[in-house]
């Protein structure tokens, strides 16, 4: 096994202590008070017990003779709060959902029951940074359509977000002014496509705070990305019998690639358990490490229970035994500030889709060293240097993984829509949909028969639930029929659909540009189906 490394310091990684996020927590909840401690969600008293809770079977410690040692953490592992005891990866995992858990982004503190009135409702006072919700409400042309006579109430946002209007007149900005193919053109219309294509692919790597746009690979989405790291980079270097390491909470999209490079290479797959709230168990995680482990593959947010995994943990438990890991960032980058140098993540995927973008166009980063020693995973145009029947040579990457025309238009409106966010503000997002979730928790804890699925402490905008002797696909069409908008299915993760005794939930999601006011229609049109 290779010689553990250990990340640099939290302090040198940028990662915020403890009192800039009680100073971050006043300015955005005045309420608590700076230092003040946060009590739990006040709707997490209200959940009834899950419906089945399978017993883990523990997986025995590796050995020795595996050249496994258990991890020690430094006093200045990322991640962890100063004043608790940091020596051991128990003490990682008592803390797991706690405040300190992941700390790669600021912890968004939300009221306990009674702290925040929510008489205000949506009015202009309402706001997201310099913005009022109102007014972002305006930017987002379907937000003012109708579905079936009815206001549209959007709530399917884990599945795909709305699109501004600033995306939308970029977009045909490039194909009334710019539209050319990139990079080989030798006259204006190319050096105009070129100049706006690579302009995004900058934005996305100061988005997410990667060291440069090199690293960033444009891919058609998140499965893309993962399907490229697993093609190009992991499975050259299994062997019969390695091991990769993914969590019960993954979408298909970030179990399958993995299955498949696991097949053709004789390895196998690890799975890391979670609890009965729906979160990583992190002793359990860091006891499936050995001598054979190669990678670890982790969802950032389940799409699926809305969990906000600890990724910091999970990177540097697995880094300190050598080990890459790809985080899976489809429903995370949209909803918290994250920093991939910061995290020291690997490689980070994500979808434009996701994050108020074009659908087909995404992003793969990658760390400098590994998209160079990667070889390339499709052939054609565009990615090559050279081309002679006997030898090909390859582009430098991020070229040499983008065969052929990409989505270039999509790419540029990708570009605008992380323009349109960073104008909002992540950490503003992040504030007021967990004033959203908070809220949507609690009034969906009160309709009678609903069972909430996933109740983590620490969630992103996902109110998952099913609803006592009624079918979910027959929830989500009388939904419909009030014009709310909502996913009713397996979400493309039924491995912790199945850990919870179920084949599938109601998924109503959020996203910045919901209101308090659409919530309890929700509630209200779930009451009316139930007395119905």
């Amino acid at each position: 096994m290779n010689t553990p490394r250990i990340p640099p310091s939290r302090e040198s990684r940028g990662i915020p202590s403890e009192a800039e996020i009680a100073s971050l927590a006043a300015a955005w909840f005045p309420e608590f008070g700076e230092g003040e401690s946060l009590s739990p969600p006040a709707w997490a008293g209200n959940i009834p017990p899950p419906l089945h809770r399978p017993e883990h079977s523990r997986p025995s410690s590796p050995s020795a003779a595996e050249g496994f040692s258990p991890v020690l953490l430094p006093k200045d592992a990322p991640g962890f709060g100063s004043g608790r005891p940091r020596d051991t990866l128990e003490g990682a995992a008592s803390r797991n959902g706690s405040e300190g858990a992941n700390l790669a982004y600021p912890e968004v503190p939300g009221p306990s029951s009674g702290a925040r009135p929510y008489e205000s409702r949506l009015s202009p006072s309402r706001r997201l940074g310099l913005r009022s919700l109102e007014s972002i409400r305006g930017d987002f042309p379907i937000l003012s359509e109708k579905v079936r006579g009815r206001d549209l109430i959007w709530l399917d946002n884990a599945a795909t977000t709305q699109r501004p209007r600033a995306v939308i007149d970029r977009l045909a900005r490039f194909y009334a002014r710019e539209n050319s193919n990139i990079h080989r053109g030798a006259h204006e219309l190319a050096t105009r496509s070129t100049d706006a294509y690579e302009d995004a692919r900058k934005k996305i790597a100061t988005f997410i705070g990667a060291p440069s746009p090199d690293n960033i690979v444009f891919v058609r989405g998140t499965t893309e990305g993962v399907n490229l790291a697993a093609h190009a980079f992991v499975k050259p270097l299994l062997k019969s019998g390695d091991e990769i390491i993914l969590t019960l909470l993954e979408h298909h999209a970030n179990i399958v690639p993995w299955q498949i490079v696991a097949a053709e290479k004789g390895a196998r797959i690890r799975v890391a358990p979670i609890d009965g709230d729906g979160q990583i168990i992190l002793e359990e995680y860091a006891k499936l490490f050995n001598g054979r482990t190669r990678f670890v593959s982790a969802t950032q947010v389940s799409n699926a229970v809305g969990t906000i995994v600890p990724v910091a943990e999970l990177i540097h438990i697995a880094h300190a035994g050598g080990v890459p890991v790809l985080i899976d960032g489809a429903q995370s980058v949209a909803h918290l500030p994250v920093n991939v140098t910061a995290l020291d993540a690997d490689f980070f995927v994500f979808s434009g889709h996701k994050i108020f973008g074009p659908t087909g166009i995404g992003a793969l980063y990658g760390k400098s060293e590994l998209l160079e020693t990667a070889p390339p995973w499709q052939g054609g145009g565009n990615m090559i240097a050279d081309v002679e029947f006997g030898r090909t040579l390859y582009q430098k990457a991020p070229a040499k993984f983008e065969a052929g025309t990409g989505s270039i238009a999509d790419a540029v409106g990708l570009g605008a829509a992380l323009d349109y966010v960073a104008g909002i503000g992540l950490e503003n997002i992040a504030a007021w949909e967990h004033e959203l979730v908070e809220y949507g928790m609690r009034e969906l804890a009160r309709v009678p028969g609903l069972r909430l699925i996933g109740t983590a402490a620490r969630k992103a905008g996902i109110l998952s639930f099913i609803l006592e002797g009624r079918d979910n696909a027959e929830v989500g069409k009388y939904l419909d029929g009030l014009g709310i908008a909502v996913r009713a299915g397996h979400h493309c993760a039924q491995p912790v659909h199945r850990f919870f005794g179920l084949e599938g939930t109601v998924r109503p999601s959020i996203a910045f540009y919901n209101t308090l006011e659409e919530i309890d229609a929700l509630a209200a049109a779930l009451r009316e189906f139930i007395r119905g």
